[in-house]
């Protein structure tokens, strides 16, 4: 356990895409990451990369395809998502902040509502207890009044609501500068030193 250790959850809204690429720049940027992957999203990176992720044998290779090169793959902690005897399962384990990529709008509902029932939701709930970062990112759309209420209750808690939203000022040219843009906006969240994307008023 370090201070400088950060928590990775992911949920099974689309996006998978981003968490994978979020988890890559934060492993290269020689971060100790926690990782803990819902059933759901499980499912959901299956149908949106291809990838068979197996909560109960967890390999990474699983996650990445083929390992990426330049990142600190012994960086990389995984818990299962119903491992309550995990560090981040308690406020005396230090941490520098959690991302939930993406946030799903159940994700949303128990954080929201202290409902900790697995690991991800119970290490979000810890982040808004002890005041450390926690950012939240949900993809869908539209959002109806109940999502658009929770929401606004963790905004409230001291949660940041970063909607993966790709930006066009960019003009991006390809889905990967676009998942960059987002992955981008997160890591300004953390700290994380970047140049994943380009700058508003940047020439």
């Amino acid at each position: 356990m370090a201070a400088g250790d950060l928590v990775l959850g992911i949920t099974g809204a689309s996006g998978s895409p981003y968490a994978v690429r979020l988890l890559e720049v934060l492993l290269g940027a020689g971060r100790t990451v926690h990782l803990s992957i819902s059933p759901a999203a499980a499912e959901v990176m299956e149908r949106e990369l291809g990838r068979s992720v197996r909560l109960e044998a967890f390999d990474p290779r699983d996650l990445f395809g083929t390992l990426p090169p330049r990142i600190r793959i012994d960086g990389l902690r995984y818990h299962h998502y119903r491992d309550f005897n995990a560090g981040i399962a308690s406020g005396s384990f230090l941490t520098a902040g959690m991302v939930v990529c993406p946030c799903s709008m159940g994700s949303v509902a128990a954080i929201a509502h202290g409902i900790s029932d697995n690991l991800i939701h119970r290490a979000a709930d810890i982040h808004l207890k002890e005041r450390r970062k926690l950012v939240l990112v949900p993809r869908e759309t539209p959002l109806g009044l109940i999502q658009l209420r929770n929401l606004a209750v963790l905004a409230e808690a001291g949660a940041v609501i970063l909607p993966a939203m790709p930006a066009f000022y960019t003009k991006p040219r390809s889905v990967q500068e676009m998942i960059d843009f987002v992955v981008g906006r997160i890591c300004d969240q953390l700290g994380i030193e970047h140049s994943m994307l380009q700058r508003w008023g940047d020439e």
